[in-house]
């Protein structure tokens, strides 16, 4: 696989066998065959559109949370946005790049009083991420915030849409059905008080440590919780995934050095050297363990990516 057109614009920038594992937050990864860091979004398009010119797939990276990268790596091109711009297009929209990071971007609204995404404090991750994935707190949902997004396409050719089109849901949003790429979003925002929304961040902030093992390893919540739409939980069962692998018996378990968090079930940490193997085989259990137990079949919130 030859990476003429890349090399010949990113020079030594552009790395071969770059290992995954230190960039992601479960710390579990193997190499990626070639990896780019991008500056901005207009170098995101311009490194999409030489990988298609040189017929070499793409692999985004955000902040490496909410994913399982396979201990074999992944193949072909990993992009690694790294443009942090953040900008106020209006009174009441703010525009960041999807390689801000969330924590960043709730920084720079707080700092200036702009409220809207101060619940998002302590959120793991990159804004592209966040979108992706459509990250949830306290019953919110972050693409409720979105205005609109630009996102290029595999061959990097840009188009900006709308929320309406971005088929956000719970844990999902368009970019994982076309596989488009986020290059950044606008948000919504109002005029907000700077103390009290720095009370509100770190409440945030400091429900997630009292209820999240976030001083060891992981991906943060491997499952989603049931969709009532989809699963008929009978009387007694419990709504939420971390409690039905609780109540399924696996709290604890482990696998090498994976484990199911003590602190919340719907964690699975890494306890030091833990394979990508080892922790997809304790989804598999717990996976299991709440289908039997409860008739209910969980789907991961997490996504894999390379080879296992």
């Amino acid at each position: 696989m030859n990476a003429v057109a890349l090399t010949g614009a990113f020079n030594e920038r552009l790395r071969r066998q770059v290992v995954l594992a230190p960039l992601t937050t479960f710390k579990v990864g193997g190499p990626a065959d070639w990896f780019l860091e991008t500056r901005s979004a207009d170098e995101t398009v311009r490194a999409l559109q030489l990988a298609n010119e040189d017929g070499i797939p793409v692999t985004i990276l955000g902040g490496g949370s909410n994913l399982l990268v396979g201990d074999r790596g992944v193949r072909g091109l990993v992009i690694r946005p790294r443009g942090a711009a953040i900008d106020r297009p209006s009174a009441d929209t703010v525009r960041a790049e999807a390689g801000v990071t969330i924590n960043g971007l709730v920084r720079w609204t707080v700092y200036r009083g702009l409220a809207g995404l101060e619940s998002w404090a302590g959120t793991p991750g990159t804004v592209g991420g966040g979108i992706f994935g459509n990250a949830h707190f306290g019953g919110r949902l972050l693409g409720d915030q979105v205005e609109t997004v630009r996102v290029a396409a595999t061959d990097g050719s840009a188009r900006d849409l709308a929320r309406a089109e971005m088929e956000f849901g719970y844990d999902c949003s368009r970019l994982q059905r076309t596989r488009e790429v986020l290059l950044w979003a606008r948000f919504r925002v109002c005029e907000g008080e700077p103390a009290a929304l720095r009370a509100q961040a770190r409440a945030s902030l400091a429900h997630r440590k009292r209820t999240q093992p976030l001083e060891t390893p992981s991906a943060g919540c491997i499952f989603r919780n049931p969709d009532p739409e989809e699963s008929s939980l009978s009387e007694g069962t419990p709504p939420g995934a971390g409690a039905l692998v609780d109540r399924a018996g696996q709290k604890g378990r482990r696998i090498g050095a994976a484990r199911v968090s003590p602190t919340h079930a719907n964690f699975i940490v890494n306890e030091g050297g833990a394979t990508a193997r080892d922790i997809r085989a304790l989804i598999e259990i717990c996976r299991t363990a709440v289908r039997e137990r409860f008739a209910v079949e969980l789907k991961e919130e997490i996504v894999y990516l390379g080879e296992f």
